[in-house]
């Protein structure tokens, strides 16, 4: 068939046809392509799902190296900066980039200790700056510097946020392997079995689904020793949401091998002696893989709303570590919202993870199914 294609298209072309616009048009055409080459055909040409991609992968390369993309440590402490509005960034041409200095006034209505700048202290803004312990920055500053802002006790919100990025996405990764073993599993064994063993698990499921998501997360949460450490208490909140989330995917895998188990290749496996788990292994599981990777990435952002719930409810992440929960929870008196609203920064980087992780898992959904032009 292949000679037959090359034949056509050398006929097509007519005698002054160029082998590499020959070459090119093999290349294109999606009988020479791999079910891989195709999907990945497919998903370039979702921008937003690629664009989204480039977005996850920022973040979890900036969360990953925390510690140089932030100016300061998520606990450092400095109470003498408590409640700084964030700084604006100015350039000129003689300086460069800097930033204003602080100066602190009591308001005369609250009492309160505010910051307002200073134009008459600048503090240039470094790249590559090395600080007191000798470790390398992205960016840094001899003086404050708070491009978000610091909250109650001082510390740097951005370097926070940044931190707080490593707990809530790589809990939404670890909780998704964890479901994604136990949904395919359990899926699988339930549609390849049936009987009692489906039974079991599907009743199982839909007892599951009939408790309230966030009452059952903070009872299981709840349930966790309170003198367990935070990652202890990290790893137990992953555990839970990983628990809890399981019981869709193994329902659609279900549905997928139920499907497959009476498709000819399966019988003509079973006539040849194959055993159940050669058939499941060679045979239905990776007819499931594109679908559990598209459901797998649609679920990410479940497990870092829940987390991110857990922790603003006070029962997830457990200072000192910090989380994008633990950081709103801390904003969500309303005092705080009316006099230092730049504590709700944190809900910016949860709502583009979320929106990235929906447009990229629907891009998947699509490319999953390259046949379909």
């Amino acid at each position: 068939m292949s000679e037959d294609r090359r034949q056509e298209a050398g006929s097509s072309s007519g005698s002054t046809a160029d082998p590499d616009e020959i070459g090119e048009t093999l290349i294109h055409d999606p009988g020479e392509l791999s079910y891989r080459q195709l999907i990945w055909r497919r998903f370039r040409k979702s921008k937003l799902g690629v664009i989204s991609a480039f977005v996850l992968v920022a973040f979890y390369l900036v969360a990953a190296f925390a510690g140089f993309f932030t100016p300061y440590h998520y606990n450092a402490i400095d109470i003498r900066y408590r409640h700084v509005p964030p700084q604006r960034l100015h350039f000129s041409p003689g300086k460069g980039v800097y930033v204003d200095g602080l100066k602190s006034v009591r308001d005369p209505q609250t009492l309160e200790i505010v910051f307002t700048t200073d134009p008459s202290q600048t503090y240039l803004v470094r790249l590559l700056y090395k600080d007191a312990h000798g470790k390398r920055h992205l960016f840094g500053s001899d003086g404050p510097m708070f491009l978000l802002g610091t909250d109650r006790m001082g510390r740097d919100l951005l370097s926070r946020i940044i931190y707080g990025g490593r707990v809530s996405l790589s809990v939404g990764l670890i909780g998704v392997i964890l479901s994604l073993i136990l949904g395919s599993f359990l899926g699988t064994v339930s549609g390849y079995w049936g009987g009692w063993i489906d039974d079991v698990v599907q009743r199982f499921i839909e007892l599951l689904s009939a408790f309230p998501g966030i009452p059952l997360w903070m009872a299981l949460a709840s349930a966790l020793p309170p003198g367990w450490s935070s990652i202890k208490v990290y790893f137990g909140i992953t555990v839970i949401l990983s628990l809890i989330g399981w019981g869709g995917l193994a329902r659609q895998v279900r549905g997928k091998v139920l499907a497959y188990r009476e498709q000819d290749f399966v019988t003509a496996a079973r006539a040849a002696g194959a055993g159940h788990w050669h058939i499941i292994t060679r045979h239905l599981l990776p007819g499931c893989y594109s679908h559990i990777i598209v459901i797998s990435t649609l679920a990410i952002p479940g497990m870092i709303l829940g987390e991110t719930a857990l922790s603003f409810l006070g029962l997830g992440i457990r200072p000192p570590m910090t989380s994008w929960g633990v950081l709103l929870e801390e904003a969500q008196r309303v005092t705080v919202l009316l006099h230092n609203p730049w504590l709700l920064f944190p809900a910016i980087p949860v709502l583009i993870v979320v929106i990235a992780y929906n447009f990229l898992g629907d891009a998947l959904r699509d490319a999953a199914d390259p046949y379909s032009y």
